[in-house]
């Protein structure tokens, strides 16, 4: 073992939150940045894309069930006419008018009585005198429009069922693809974003984009359709009418985007809000026990109100103002159907249309505004999923951790000789923590580091580990540069204890398995014997097989503490590190557990952080870090005689007057 002493160098680390733990538990804060609707919304539809063969049959199914619909108030319009054209034509018998004359004797005979406009009327009909409402061609004419109505329902329904189907695979992918991400992001990125904020991308944000996609995609190709095909009819009935309709659009169009424009960044803020809030609640309910131990109760209370009124206002605005365009779109509707009403009167009473004409065309101005005050309506459904979607898009376009080498070096037999060749390491730009560092483990060796918070202990075991990738210099094992290896590759030849201990929801069995997936449950007890979790297994209601969640709740932090160095065990590694693995052990157990750990470190390399010196007394090699550096190395005894630094932390420690630690 040998150590290159650099200068003094000033100590660094990642940003960390306010109950974070070290670089792996970092809390950080959101970045609010400016929305950009029209690229996010284009890259949204982009998702698209491998399901192009159905949105097409989707599109014919909605230009189907739209046409069948837009020709419905047509037909109605012709049963209009037939009850108008039999009430007329009794109507004509009443005044003396004989059975059978002629649609232009009538004419002419209302004429020459001094009633041209009534005779203007009826010019648009087809009118036989003593002849009444044909109820068969009526019912026919209704039974056509019934056949086209439910024949658009079913075509509805057919498209509706395809939608649901590409809209939830689209989010299927998604979600795999920001799993994925999270699983290359580095670790960098954990450190510099709260726990609550990137679970709010990845479940909030994504469940609102899904809930968009589901209600706005199909509603919005059916409004367009709609649109278009009723915008054709009405020009087909009426030109002059169907201007008076379209003057409309510009100013729908000019009053939905000032509305949009203003409610947009309120959208933005509200799902950043959201982001904020779910950190802080995420962050007070894991330090619970912490925060009712400092009396922090209030000032977290405090805190949660400030964050929860914030988004209360974002919220408020956000749907108020965008809430403001569907009333705005019917006061414009109204005012079209109050003009188009007066003008085709006006038009029927010179004979230019009939009663149906204008009664099918009142009812397409009303399916004409429909769409538009439905997009309006969507708008803020639709900003708010945009917003969501740029959030996902953010975490997606994050840079990943540098790429595995296309032809990976391998280790076939690891020895363990692990080495740092002048290695340079900061975690901010500006400030260094390691500087030229160089140090060898040889196979077999126990290497123990000790040294004051913040020393970087910590350090060289994410570099070992390759969570972070060094500056300059390099990291070999066996020899091989560590970063031409596969990072999966050199991890299953590593074990590691962490002090802080972390449990996944299932058995005690499961947990200790992690570390090896295809142990027998012989292996699973063998293990657990090794590491005495077996001494408290049996006292537990189900023994191996009692479940515990995530947090590990119902089992002390000395048996959580137990059941990872259990998986380190059972997992076998060639390199272990132990970062204070016994710091949550009883001070009888930690001596089993140390016995056992002598018996585990025989033959492999072991990297052993201690905070407490009178666990590393039987290490092989003991370095002393300061400032990222390497300023004393040595056994036990020969570095208690130096009278050096690790002397004053070891007098520190087991001395009734201990000396101040420099």
């Amino acid at each position: 073992m040998s150590a290159q002493r650099p200068a003094p160098a000033a100590s660094g680390g990642p940003r960390r939150g306010p109950l974070g733990h070290g670089p792996m538990g970092g809390l950080g804060q959101p970045a609010a940045k400016a929305m950009n609707f029209g690229p996010s919304l284009r890259r949204l539809l982009g998702e698209l894309r491998p399901e192009r063969l159905v949105i097409v049959a989707v599109l014919v199914l909605t230009a189907t069930s739209v046409a069948l619909n837009v020709v419905g108030p047509r037909i109605l319009g012709h049963a209009t006419n037939l009850i108008v054209e039999g009430v007329v034509g009794t109507m004509l018998v009443q005044q003396g008018m004989p059975v059978g004359m002629s649609q232009a004797q009538v004419e002419q005979t209302l004429r020459d009585h001094g009633q041209g406009k009534v005779a203007d009327l009826i010019s648009t009909m087809h009118v036989t005198v003593g002849q009444g409402i044909d109820f068969h061609a009526l019912a026919m004419v209704l039974l056509g429009v019934l056949a086209l109505y439910a024949g658009a329902s079913l075509f509805g329904y057919v498209q509706g069922w395809l939608t649901t189907g590409l809209v939830q695979r689209t989010v299927y992918r998604l979600r795999r693809r920001v799993e994925k991400k999270l699983g290359d992001l580095p670790l960098s990125y954990f450190d510099k974003q709260s726990k609550g904020e990137v679970l709010s991308r990845v479940t909030n944000d994504i469940d609102n984009l899904a809930q968009t996609m589901q209600q706005s995609l199909s509603q919005l190709v059916q409004a367009v359709l709609t649109l278009v095909g009723v915008l054709a009819m009405m020009f087909w009935i009426s030109w002059i009418l169907a201007l008076i309709a379209v003057v409309t659009i510009p100013l729908s169009a000019f009053v939905t985007m000032q509305i949009a424009k203003r409610s947009q960044p309120q959208f933005v803020e509200q799902w950043r809000s959201t982001g904020t809030l779910n950190a802080h609640v995420e962050e007070m309910y894991t330090g619970h026990a912490l925060v009712k131990v400092f009396g922090r109760q209030q000032a977290a209370q405090e805190t949660f109100a400030v964050e929860n009124e914030s988004l209360y206002q974002a919220s408020f605005k956000a749907q108020f103002i965008s809430g403001l365009i569907q009333p705005s779109m019917m006061f414009i509707s109204n005012l079209n159907y109050v003009a188009i009403a007066v003008v085709g009167g006006l038009r029927v009473a010179s004979g230019a249309i009939t009663i149906g004409d204008v009664q099918a065309f009142i009812q397409y101005s009303r399916q004409f505004t429909q769409p538009i005050t439905q997009v309006a309506a969507m708008m803020n459904l639709l900003q708010s999923g945009v917003a969501s979607a740029e959030r996902v898009f953010e975490l997606l376009d994050e840079a990943e951790q540098s790429p595995e080498p296309a032809d990976p070096a391998g280790v076939p037999a690891v020895r363990g000789r692990v080495a740092f060749e002048d290695v340079s390491f900061r975690y901010v730009e500006d400030a260094p923590l390691i500087e030229h560092l160089s140090i060898v483990a040889e196979p077999g060796q126990t290497v123990a580091i000790v040294g004051p918070t913040g020393a970087g202990k910590t350090t060289l075991v994410n570099l070992i580990m390759r969570f972070y990738d060094v500056d300059s210099g390099r990291i070999t094992l066996d020899g091989v540069d560590t970063r031409t290896m596969d990072r999966e590759d050199l991890r299953s030849r590593i074990g590691m204890v962490l002090q802080d201990t972390w449990l996944f929801g299932g058995t005690i069995a499961d947990n200790i398995a992690y570390g090896k997936v295809e142990a027998t449950q012989e292996e699973v007890v063998a293990a657990a014997e090794t590491a005495y979790v077996d001494r408290f297994v049996h006292h537990l209601p189900d023994g191996y097989d009692t479940v515990i969640d995530e947090e590990g709740s119902n089992v002390s932090a000395g048996q959580k503490q137990l059941i990872t160095i259990a998986r380190a065990f059972l997992a076998d590694p060639a390199i272990l590190i132990l970062d204070e693995a016994t710091s949550s052990v009883d001070t009888r157990t930690e001596v089993l557990v140390q016995e056992a750990m002598n018996a585990l470190r025989a033959g492999r390399t072991s990297f052993v952080i201690a905070h407490r010196l009178s666990t590393i007394r039987d290490a092989d090699v003991i370095l002393v870090m300061e400032h990222g550096q390497i300023v004393e190395q040595g056994n036990h005894e020969a570095l208690l005689a130096a009278d050096g630094a690790y002397a004053r932390l070891y007098r520190s420690q087991f001395e009734e007057a201990a000396a101040p630690v420099e």
